[in-house]
This record gives structure tokens, C-alpha cells and sequence, in this order.
């Protein structure tokens, strides 16, 4: 009422404001209203002309534009976190298994710190599932078949959803192939197939569905972030609850549940969205209220096998290899660097402390006689980068090796141009033999003559 005040005064001759309709069958439409005002010769106002344009599609778009930055920004929020908390999960380790190896085996103390050890395992676990959502975790990429996925998990998906639950399965037989982590994609599956199950507590129908599909340009237009191609597409439906549109535009939060604390972390399908898009793909969730809900996954076709990428492997058995080389450790988190540098010194290291790269190429300059073996360094830290570091301590130790460490992943911290692809890297949170281990092959390791 108020424009129609300032259009009668003459203050304005026309205004716009977007309004929600409804409509006869209950559904929702988004319209544009302008409205302008009509006066006669002597400025009198006659009549206003109203036009209503129909803006539901653009809406649509804002509303997944906004969804997708959203989950860009939670997503560097909940990567920042878990490196954060990998630094903490490395000295709690450590020092657990420091204190394990100088215990008897009947000492009342080592059940105490073996679940110490197990617990500090655990959390790092939820570390790994806050860097899937964030897209930086390590994936083992292979070439593979949905089809054979889906088929193998059958009995597994059975076991989980019980007998009140009729499982079906409509699989396209001539299925492309695509470029993926099998692991994980049987973790997305898995997860999806318990959110279904708790969708219907007494009883329904749970459809795992594979096809070949092809997104064209007028799809890519209508789905923010989606390349046009050709994709294989997985999809996992229920005939259970439904949702509302207010836990549609949550659902992939990570935290965020409707099942109540004892029954889950609200990790699940946060972890669902971030190996997918890791992947290259996109998910999609269809669902009212009462009407059930499918979530559809779509992931690029591949024509060939590719080699897999082997993951990290931290072995903690045998002895603690030993060295009397001399070590530049830098690492700006003092406990981190605390317990790197007790575990090197112990080995017969002689160990070069600095809390960032400043000090560290102040403490070079200052020992530029000395040789210095190994550069054994933390990627993102302030002032002064891993990398930029290694480029200037290289300057003048052309012939020293250099170790990398970080609570991201390697491919994460690669993808953003922080060190070259295929460097040596330990992640955290490690282990003291794992990092006495990677120490002493960096060091050994030959390079192949040209």
C-alpha cells in the first residue's frame, strides 16, 4: 500500500516487487509485479496498469547459485577445520605411541594409552569425512562399472534395509564406464541406502536404477555447474517421508540432520556431495513432502581404463630406521613440531627447528657453512608458503631432498599450485614410524640419471 501512496504523490511513477504465489493445486510460482500509474493531462491519476511476469525459473537458478556458494564456503570451512584438527591428532597419536614403546607389555598404564591411540584413530576418521565433503581427500581414481558396484552390494544393501523393505533394482545393461573411487562410491551408495531405510520405518520400496544419459546445453543452462556431455547416471529412490523444501535446500549441510543426535552426525550426505563433486559430478535430490524422495547422481562417461593412483600407506611395524643426516624441520604449529623434531632427534638426527619460513631462511643463511640434508616442511603456513620456502632454501641447497607434511591431502594442496604434482608428502595425522619411515626414503632415494 505504501507504493501505491508514493505513486498517487508523485513521488514515483512506477515501482517493481517480486511476490510468491499459490497456486490452485497448492504449488508454489514466483511473479515479478510492475505497476505503473496512468495520469490525464493535468496530472490526475487515472489508472494503473499492472504486469505480472513469471520469473519461477530465475528463482529456481538463484536459489541453486546461492546453495552452490554456500556449500563452496562451508566446504573451505570444514577443509580449514580438519587440517586444523589433523595437527592435533598427530600429537596426540605420537605421543601415545612414544609412551607405548617405552612400556612393558604388563604395565597397567599401556590398555590406557592403546585407547587413547584407537580414539584418536576414530576422530581422525570424522577428519577424513569433513575433508571428503570439502573435496580433499585423497580418491583412488579408477575405471569402473556402477553396474558391477550396485550388483555387489545387494546382499550388503539387503542386510541393511531388513525384510519391511522390497528392494529393486532397474539396471541399463549397456552402462558406460566411469572414472571414479570404488570405495567411495560404495560409501555414497551405502550412505544413501540408510538415509532411504530411515525414511520408511514401516516398510516400502528402496530402487537402485543406473542409465546412460546425455545432458545437453539446455540442461546445463537450468543446473548451475553441470558441463554438458555424457554421463552415467545412479539414482536411489524411497517411497518413504518425503522432504520439505526448507531440508531440500539443507540436506547436504554438513551437521545437518533430521533424525536427532543419537541416531547420527548429519556427516553422511555432506560426505555423499563431496566425493561426488570431487568426482566430477553432480547430485541432485526430487522429493516432497509424503511423495518419497530420489536422489540422482550423475558422474562423467569414460571410454578407456586408466591406471589407478595408488593410496598412502603408513606402516608401523619393524624398527625405527636411523640417520645422522641433518634436518630443516618447519612447521608452524608448536606441538606438531615438538613432537617431529623429538621423534627425528631420537633416531640420531641432528634436527633445525623454525616456526615459519622466515625464520627457517634466517636460520639457512645463519648455517650456510653446515650442510643441510633434508628440508622436512608444512605446506600452507603464514608469511612464507611451503613452496615459495622450498624455492628459496633450494637456491642454496641445490642438493638437498625435501619432505612435505600437511593435514590436507597431496591432490588438494597440488590442485592449488602449492608444490608440484608427485612430491614427496606425508599427510597428518602420522604415526612416529611413519614419519622415521618417509624420512629415511626421501633421503635414500636415488633419482634416476638422465
Amino acid at each position: 500500500m505504501d507504493f501505491y501512496k508514493k505513486l498517487l504523490i508523485g513521488k514515483q511513477d512506477h515501482y517493481q516487487i517480486e511476490k510468491r504465489y499459490i497456486r490452485k493445486d497448492g504449488g508454489a510460482v514466483w511473479g515479478r509485479v510492475n505497476v505503473s500509474l496512468v495520469r490525464n493531462a493535468k496530472g490526475e491519476p487515472q489508472y494503473t496498469i499492472h504486469m505480472v511476469e513469471d520469473i519461477n525459473e530465475w528463482k529456481r537458478l538463484e536459489t541453486q547459485f546461492l546453495q552452490s556458494q554456500k556449500m563452496e564456503t562451508v566446504g573451505r570451512l570444514a577443509g580449514g577445520i580438519a587440517h586444523d584438527l589433523n595437527n592435533l591428532f598427530t600429537v596426540l597419536s605420537g605421543y601415545s605411541q612414544l609412551s607405548l614403546l617405552g612400556l612393558k607389555e604388563n604395565d597397567p598404564l599401556r590398555e590406557n594409552l592403546e585407547e587413547i591411540k584407537r580414539t584418536t584413530e576414530r576422530a581422525a576418521e570424522l577428519t577424513h569425512r569433513l575433508l571428503a565433503f570439502s573435496r580433499r581427500q585423497i580418491l583412488d581414481m579408477k575405471a569402473l562399472d556402477l553396474n558391477t558396484l550396485v550388483r555387489g552390494l545387494e546382499k550388503m544393501v539387503g542386510r541393511i534395509i531388513g525384510e519391511d523393505i522390497e528392494l529393486t533394482t532397474h539396471l541399463a545393461e549397456d552402462l558406460g564406464r566411469v572414472k571414479t573411487d570404488p570405495g567411495q562410491i560404495e560409501q555414497v551408495i551405502l550412505n544413501l541406502v540408510v538415509n532411504a531405510r530411515d525414511a520408511m520405518p514401516n516398510g516400502g520400496k528402496l530402487i537402485l536404477e543406473t542409465s546412460n544419459v546425455i545432458l545437453n546445453e539446455d540442461y546445463a543452462r537450468t543446473h548451475i555447474s553441470v558441463m554438458p556431455g555424457r554421463y552415467a547416471m545412479l539414482s536411489v529412490s524411497d517411497t518413504g517421508c518425503g522432504m520439505s523444501t526448507e531440508v531440500k535446500e539443507r540436506i547436504f549441510d554438513p551437521f545437518f540432520t533430521t533424525k536427532g543426535k543419537e541416531k547420527g552426525t548429519g556427516l553422511g550426505l555432506s560426505t555423499v556431495y563431496g566425493i561426488i563433486k570431487q568426482s566430477g559430478g553432480n547430485i541432485w535430490v526430487y522429493s516432497e513432502p509424503g511423495q518419497g524422495a530420489t536422489f540422482k547422481i550423475y558422474l562423467p562417461r569414460v571410454e578407456e581404463e586408466t591406471e589407478a593412483e595408488a593410496l598412502p600407506h603408513q606402516d608401523d611395524t619393524g624398527d625405527f630406521p636411523r640417520g645422522t643426516e641433518t634436518v630443516l624441520l618447519v612447521e608452524d604449529e608448536p606441538l606438531v613440531r615438538n613432537l617431529v623434531a623429538r621423534v627425528l632427534r631420537d633416531q640420531g638426527y641432528t634436527v633445525l627447528e623454525a616456526a615459519n619460513g622466515d625464520e627457517a631462511m634466517h636460520m639457512v643463511r645463519e648455517h650456510l657453512r653446515e650442510k643441510i640434508h633434508l628440508l622436512l616442511t608444512d605446506v600452507v603456513m603464514p608469511q612464507m608458503g611451503g613452496k615459495e620456502l622450498v624455492e628459496q632454501f633450494m637456491a642454496l641447497h641445490s642438493d638437498a631432498k625435501v619432505l612435505f607434511i600437511s593435514g590436507y591431502t597431496d591432490k588438494a594442496i597440488a590442485h592449488q599450485a602449492l608444490f608440484r604434482p608427485g612430491a614427496p608428502f606425508l599427510q597428518k595425522p602420522f604415526s612416529p614410524m611413519a614419519l622415521a619411515k618417509k624420512v629415511r626414503d626421501v633421503l635414500d632415494f636415488i633419482p634416476p640419471s638422465l
